[in-house]
């Protein structure tokens, strides 16, 4: 009878899932916007740094770089729960003995979609003569991608410390997903400082080539 019983015993006892790397990274991403504010930004308020004018503003080069990297960060947080393999080619790379997980494997896609998009984005504005509204341009999406980020901590925190069904809030996602992108090309084309080029076709040329295809090449690079 003891034996019996021992057989049919279910341990109902869950291990918990181990997301220490993931707080550690957005407190991180939290330390870099500190330093930001109270550094970079000389202890400027939330609202002052949003509303802040271009002519106004200084240092922005370093706050377009460190919301660029908070952004990828989080971005990469919350998507590499949802790409199914990390490819052979990428698996197969070594280094000191360490391979790339699929949040590593995320992390180089989304930042690779973020260098190549800005760096094509500088050369376009360059190659139409009108390089000096690039640095308008990337002061003005700093600002975006700024809110855009702590909307991503939120996710991200609700991902991994809430009772979600991760299979069916992925719809959620890319619905919200593609609400920020048409979001943000309107954003860039009504904006007050007129960041994208006076003429239609380089605004429609720009869109196509730089905000959708990149996106079409990250969807690729990720789910496929």
């Amino acid at each position: 009878m003891p034996l019996l019983l021992s057989q049919n015993f279910i341990n109902h006892v869950r291990i918990p899932e181990n997301n220490d790397w993931v707080i550690f990274i957005l407190i991180g991403c939290i330390f870099l916007y500190v330093f930001m504010m109270n550094v970079i930004e000389r202890d400027a308020s939330l609202k002052d740094f949003l509303l802040q004018k271009y002519f106004d503003a200084s240092n922005n080069l370093p706050s377009w770089m460190i919301t660029s990297c908070v952004t990828a960060l989080t971005l990469s947080v919350l998507l590499s729960q949802y790409i199914p393999i990390v490819p052979k080619y990428i698996a197969d790379l070594q280094l000191m003995g360490y391979q790339l997980n699929k949040f590593g494997y995320t992390l180089l896609a989304v930042v690779f979609f973020y260098a190549s998009k800005s760096t094509l984005g500088f050369l376009f504005y360059q190659s139409i003569g009108d390089g000096r509204k690039w640095t308008v341009f990337y002061f003005t999406s700093t600002k975006f991608y700024f809110i855009l980020s702590f909307l991503l901590i939120i996710l991200c925190v609700t991902h991994y410390y809430f009772p979600v069904d991760r299979n069916k809030i992925f719809f959620y996602y890319f619905c919200f997903f593609a609400f920020v992108v048409v979001f943000k090309i309107f954003f860039y084309l009504f904006h007050k400082n007129n960041i994208l080029p006076e003429k239609w076709y380089y605004k429609f040329l720009y869109i196509c080539t730089l905000q959708i295809a990149p996106l079409l090449l990250l969807w690729k690079l990720l789910f496929f």
